[in-house]
């Protein structure tokens, strides 16, 4: 064998070294989204102390060994679970606090982008929902620091566009409260929607709809004029 040779095997043999490296972290994170998702869900339906390691590891089709792997305990997927919902939520909070666009425009798409997270995770919705009912015994404190920062800055915005007289005198607290709870309730009390309405599931039309109604009132107790429709 020649030195090119034995070259071109050392590359061959490397490439396909990384093949394998890349196809086993592409399933670990297919494996991993898995586990999550049936997570959330039972975690939703079931509650915390409902939901067990093994009954999520066979709705997966793993042992409990194997999704203990990837997730080495109970209070540690939860917690993961809990801080993708969050890390949502606090994307959006964020955005909020961008005072280079208009009131209107910033509270816009700040109401339908919760909307959209009631509509396209309302498992992640109903799992965060219950860990607050319940006294928020375990995420508490994350909940503390990782929200109250966030909060802060958005009323320090809020309270900048009442003093240049942009939107009405409100308390920005009571605002943001009021907010999360009309969106969010598309998620946490889809299942009253549904009943109430006699219908399997809220259409894409109820979300529509309720992302007017809503966007409507925030605005007018706002004192917006509307600039889009």
């Amino acid at each position: 064998m020649t030195l090119l040779d034995t070259e071109k095997s050392i590359a061959e043999k490397s490439k396909t070294a990384t093949t394998k490296v890349n196809r086993r972290l592409i399933n670990r994170d297919k494996l991993e989204t898995e586990i999550l998702e049936q997570a959330v869900r039972l975690f939703a339906e079931c509650g915390y102390e409902g939901t067990s390691i093994a009954t999520i590891a066979e709705q997966v089709g793993l042992s409990k060994q194997n999704l203990l792997y990837y997730f080495p305990s109970k209070p540690v997927l939860y917690q993961r679970v809990l801080d993708d919902v969050l890390n949502v939520w606090l994307e959006r909070m964020n955005s909020l606090a961008d005072d280079s666009r208009e009131p209107e425009e910033l509270l816009r798409s700040y109401i339908v982008a919760k909307l959209q997270f009631s509509r396209e995770q309302p498992w992640g919705s109903r799992v965060y929902a219950m860990e607050v009912i319940g006294g928020a015994k375990i995420y508490g404190a994350d909940i503390r620091k990782k929200v109250v920062p966030l909060l802060r800055k958005d009323i320090e915005i809020f309270e900048k566009w009442i003093a240049q007289g942009k939107i009405a005198a409100v308390n920005p607290t009571h605002l943001l409260f009021a907010i999360w709870a009309m969106t969010q309730s598309y998620a946490d009390f889809a299942t009253q929607m549904n009943l109430v309405m006699n219908r399997k599931q809220l259409s894409r039309k109820d979300f529509d709809d309720a992302e007017k109604l809503i966007v409507d009132m925030v605005l007018a107790g706002l004192a917006i004029t509307p600039a889009t429709k």
